[in-house]
């Protein structure tokens, strides 16, 4: 028992310094799960070029519409990975906002973060504050619309995935009808060579719809978590506006009223 209980405690001991560590925050964890997806894209490519996949990819698909879906994904993965660094600088300018506000740091003043929407956003009602206006609702809908209209364009560009394979399958079962139609003849010593001939028009109608599909699968899931995190960073940016923001606009309009409270009595003297 003592024994075994010497082995857990060491164990024990090390979950609690790992819990102890605070969290990355949620976008710098996008880009690193980016990383790791394409990594694992990348070995999945090189295993499927050993093995003479895309090869044969190439050969059955005279159309060309399935490296065509191969590259509208690979140009989708490389954007999604510049939008999750973006998107980490974005959540690096609502970090500097709110330790701007911190009692320890001394005076709350405004800071200058990476620029990007929170950062105008935070800056804008900033300014408004010092006219004592304080109806956020449009440029809220400003940061929401940066934040999330780059993603509608990127999933209308993941829904023509699958309609380019939806594409490829017509043509491919065109080519099969337009091949049973030309058939005048059945001669059995031919059957071989038919069998062949409309056995293409079937494989590209199930190729391209086939790659489309996970093609469509794949660049959703980046998607998805993109669109989360933007939702965790507009709604971190409302809260810290609706709450925290408060204390950094009173301390500038404090300092400002004490600034003209002293310069009454100066010109009082001066006259």
């Amino acid at each position: 028992m003592n024994v075994v209980a010497r082995k857990i405690f060491p164990l024990m001991r090390g979950f609690n310094q790992r819990a102890a560590v605070p969290d990355r925050p949620s976008p710098d964890l996008l880009f690193l799960q980016w990383l790791c997806f394409t990594g694992f894209l990348a070995f999945a490519a090189f295993l499927l070029w050993r093995a003479n996949i895309w090869g044969i990819l190439v050969s059955a698909d005279p159309t060309g519409i399935t490296m065509m879906i191969v590259c509208v994904f690979l140009l989708s993965t490389i954007w999604v990975g510049m939008r999750a660094w973006a998107l980490a600088n974005e959540r690096q300018a609502l970090d500097a906002w709110k330790l701007a506000v911190r009692p320890q740091f001394g005076a709350a003043t405004a800071p200058v973060g990476p620029q990007g929407a929170v950062q105008e956003y935070f800056s804008a009602l900033f300014s408004k504050s010092r006219y004592h206006e304080y109806d956020n609702a449009q440029l809220t809908e400003v940061l929401a619309e940066r934040l999330h209209g780059p993603s509608e364009s990127a999933w209308w560009v993941n829904g023509i995935q699958i309609k380019l394979g939806l594409l490829g399958k017509v043509i491919g079962f065109s080519i099969l009808a337009i091949e049973i139609s030309q058939i005048q003849n059945f001669d059995p010593s031919q059957s071989q060579n038919l069998l062949k001939t409309l056995t293409g028009g079937l494989g590209v109608a199930l190729l391209t719809t086939a790659v489309g599909l996970v093609a469509n699968m794949l660049l959703g899931i980046q998607l998805v978590k993109m669109d989360r995190c933007s939702d965790g960073i507009l709604a971190d940016s409302l809260e810290f506006a609706e709450t925290d923001l408060a204390k950094l606009t009173r301390a500038t309009l404090n300092d400002k009223h004490n600034d003209k409270h002293n310069e009454q009595p100066a010109l009082q003297e001066i006259a």
